[in-house]
């Protein structure tokens, strides 16, 4: 956000009879031409509606209220269409105008005004549904002091011509600078997957196809009143890093399938390869889940402005699916006692890692 404050004191100014009519903003060729954006629309925010102006024009008698020629979006839109080049191939940029004021007092023949002036800038779109969107980009705030005498109030124009055309080049200045490493400005996303098969010591085991469970990977208690021979803890997790450079988002992320050891256990008289083979089967599977909840993670199923919450949500679907799927295996294969179950089993999992590149 930009701010602004300055101080006028203007004397000898080129006489102006006093009046009522409108405020004209001076059209001028803005010293600037936008590379990133063009302004699509102007709209009137501000809390005080109505003439943007109380102005001081006879001695002795109260303030009038004035307003901009057509009113503040029309004569602020016909400014812009004026003096900034519009290349409709850019950007859309709706500006909100949030303040313009001009209050005014006289002491005799001199007379002090105070402007106030605020605008939001925010980038147009539409989402996949088609429905227009905005996002909020950057603000402008200035404010102006003067003094003038009582006939001469073209002041009044040039300040508010003055701030508007800063506030274009203060948005100008944001587009250049932030066009190339701002999120909101990013005109393409990338995904890069990181497989976390770290082979380590402590409780965690990582999926690794060259790093098998073990029954010493087996290291809590078995559960009180279970009639099962075994119980693995699988789980994946991801995280995510985001970068931007050249418009472009680089999207790392980070994904973890593991085994934690310690919630983990399997009883001393039934730890054989068979029932190992079971609880492996386990943890395949999640890998499984995970590989296809990479497949869904694509740039062409992201949106730049929500990529984040898209990736999230295909996370818990996912989540869902393995539950279904685990429960699935266990079931049909009554936990490992269906032996020809058990084998069907072995070889779709085993197909299912080989598609998907993990074995060969």
């Amino acid at each position: 956000m930009c701010q602004v404050f300055f101080t006028l004191f203007l004397f000898g100014l080129s006489y102006l009879s006093p009046s009522t009519d409108p405020i004209r903003l001076r059209s001028e060729s803005l010293p600037f031409t936008p590379k990133e954006f063009y302004i699509a629309t102007v709209t009137d925010q501000r809390t005080e509606q109505g003439p943007i102006a109380r102005l001081a024009l006879t001695p002795n008698q109260p303030t009038q209220p004035v307003d901009l020629d057509r009113g503040v979006v029309a004569s602020f839109q016909q400014f812009i269409n004026q003096g900034l080049k519009q290349n409709k191939k850019l950007r859309p940029i709706a500006m909100r105008i949030r303040q313009c004021r001009v209050n005014e007092t006289a002491k005799g023949n001199r007379v002090t005004g105070q402007f106030t002036y605020a605008v939001s800038f925010e980038l147009l779109g539409k989402d996949d549904a088609g429905t227009e969107t905005s996002i909020h980009l950057t603000d402008y705030r200035g404010s102006a002091n003067y003094t003038r005498p009582i006939d001469q109030p073209s002041v009044i124009e040039q300040t508010i011509r003055q701030a508007l055309t800063a506030s274009l080049r203060n948005l100008n200045d944001y587009m250049n600078r932030e066009s190339s490493r701002n999120e909101k400005l990013a005109k393409s996303l990338t995904i890069n997957f990181i497989d976390d098969t770290r082979i380590t010591d402590d409780d965690t085991v990582h999926y690794n196809p060259a790093r098998k469970l073990t029954w010493a990977d087996f290291q809590a208690a078995p559960r009180k009143g279970s009639h099962y021979a075994a119980e693995v803890f699988t789980s994946f997790s991801y995280e995510g890093k985001s970068t931007v450079k050249d418009g472009i988002i680089n999207l790392n992320l980070m994904v973890k399938v593991y085994m934690l050891k310690t919630s983990s256990w399997g009883r001393s008289d039934t730890r054989t390869a068979y029932a190992l083979n079971h609880e492996q089967r386990h943890f395949d599977i999640t890998k499984i889940i995970v590989e296809r909840f990479k497949r869904k993670i694509h740039p062409d199923s992201l949106t730049l402005e929500d990529y984040n919450s898209i990736a999230q949500y295909q996370f818990i679907e996912s989540f869902r699916e393995l539950n279904r799927m685990q429960t699935q295996y266990d079931d049909e294969t009554n936990h490992s006692i269906n032996q020809a179950a058990q084998e069907r089993w072995n070889q779709k999992i085993d197909d299912e890692l080989r598609s998907l590149g993990i074995i060969k």
